[in-house]
């Protein structure tokens, strides 16, 4: 038996190693077979709990922390695993639970203050959240997972100042730190200097926050330099302020700046608050021969009206905010005098090929080759109804009327809280928010009578 446990131990130890190693198959491989030699060892259940998690066999994980915790009760990371595990699967009661276990085992744990904090934030418990990521912060003043999740609580409220400040405990950016020789740019005078604008995040952070590149000029920025994604180079060949715009594929151009920055750190060292947004619209624009182009492709007659209904798979949160199908926006086929026109790229796109009963579309979305072409489109419909996700940032950004459709979970931050409008793109956007989670059904009843109102508006005076 001493053997048996020595070789446990032994395949306990190399899994370990090899998880450290970023060979998470293998050390899965090695957890598994300390198992079968020796079941009770409450160690590898957790590791192997962690494991899974890590690859999405979120049940199976489950089984593995709570068999770790029958085993071994007083190890307050296993039931800190746990929580984390529920609180994805939204099990929202238990998870709370096994954070609370947690933190009687380890009141000092900063980790676990944050993630009881996340979980009452998605509960909109934003009161104890705020107390719970401070205690964490206390406790750990350097702990930038806190901070981080901290700002996001503050900037959904509105609340800019310090949720700005917060936002600059995220690292998305080490890459650049470590690539430029200049320094990072943290507000001083731009009078006369060069500045790269590097890309962060997804396309639709992007769209919104390219807007600053204007800023920056009337700052005084003497040339401003934007990395972005490929999608929206020839897009951004429009923006204002940008005298140079380089995707991330290509390599940089031989100059030397005098700073650089991350898009999401100019609303802080820009000191934007509620009534300070650059908001000046439009800031970027269609080509016109590219719209032109695209226009006889567009139902001749009605009002044009373009459909997004799923966002990224990739988004952590696009379970909730996108539609589950196309089907969903069937009632609005039976307002008339409208001509739907899907802008859907990616995930749903195919479904724009066989739509609902009632709703006809006509399919672009599969056609389009960047935003530079869905920009063209946009610029020829009279409104576009979307998900959150990046479209809707571009037809704001062009100043088109713009209907967002918002879920109750995990709101993004930056549609703030209870409002039907965004500052980031007055006059033109409106939010359409779900009032419970997963429950899209009187969203788009909102909607539809929302359009019918719509089309009585524009139709005269087309």
């Amino acid at each position: 038996m001493h053997a048996r446990q020595q070789a446990a131990a032994a395949l306990f130890f190399e899994g370990n190693r090899r998880m450290a190693d970023g060979d998470f198959s293998g050390a899965e491989s090695c957890l598994r077979e300390a198992l079968r030699i020796a079941p009770d060892l409450a160690e590898a259940h957790g590791n192997l709990g962690f494991l899974l998690d890590r690859r999405g066999a979120a049940e199976e994980a489950e089984r593995c922390h709570r068999r770790s915790i029958a085993l071994n009760p007083a190890y307050a990371q296993t039931h800190l695993n746990l929580g984390v595990n529920l609180a994805q699967r939204k099990h929202f009661d238990a998870a709370e639970k096994a954070y609370r276990e947690a933190l009687r085992l380890n009141p000092q744990s900063a980790a676990a203050w944050s993630n009881l904090g996340v979980l009452c934030a998605c509960m909109k418990r934003e009161r104890e959240a705020e107390q719970c990521y401070r205690t964490a912060m206390a406790l750990d003043a350097d702990y930038a997972n806190a901070i981080f999740n901290l700002s996001y609580l503050l900037l959904r409220q509105g609340r800019f100042e310090e949720g700005w400040r917060c936002l600059e405990a995220r690292d998305w950016y080490a890459v650049f730190a470590d690539r430029l020789a200049c320094p990072r740019w943290r507000g001083e005078s731009l009078a006369g200097k060069s500045l790269l604008i590097t890309f962060e995040a997804g396309h639709g952070d992007m769209i919104q926050f390219c807007r600053y590149a204007a800023t920056l000029k009337g700052q005084g920025a003497a040339s401003i330099t934007v990395i972005c994604h490929p999608a929206l180079k020839t897009l951004f060949a429009t923006l204002a302020g940008a005298d140079e715009v380089v995707d991330f594929d290509e390599p940089l151009p031989p100059t030397h700046w005098d700073f650089w920055t991350p898009p999401l750190s100019l609303p802080h060292y820009c000191d934007t608050r509620l009534d300070s947004i650059p908001a000046a619209l439009p800031y970027l624009r269609a080509d016109a021969d590219r719209a032109a182009r695209w226009a006889p492709q567009l139902p001749p007659d009605g009002v044009r009206v373009g459909l997004v209904w799923k966002g990224s798979t990739n988004f952590e949160n696009d379970v909730d905010r996108s539609l589950p199908s196309l089907d969903m926006l069937a009632p609005l086929g039976q307002v008339a005098g409208v001509r739907f026109v899907s802008l859907q790229k990616g995930a749903g796109e195919d479904e724009a090929r066989q739509p609902p009963d009632g709703l006809a579309v006509v399919d672009l979305g599969s056609r389009v080759g960047d935003f530079a072409d869905t920009a063209a489109i946009v610029a020829n419909l009279d409104l576009v109804i979307s998900v959150d996700t990046a479209v809707a940032h571009l037809a704001g950004a062009l100043g088109k009327p713009c209907w967002v459709l918002l879920p109750d979970y995990k709101t993004d931050w930056r549609w703030l809280t209870g409002r039907s409008d965004s500052p980031w793109y007055p006059d033109v956007m409106r939010l359409f928010r779900q009032a419970k989670a997963g429950n899209w059904v009187p969203v788009i009843a909102e909607v539809r009578t929302a359009l019918e109102s719509f089309v009585a508006h524009v139709a005269p005076q087309r």
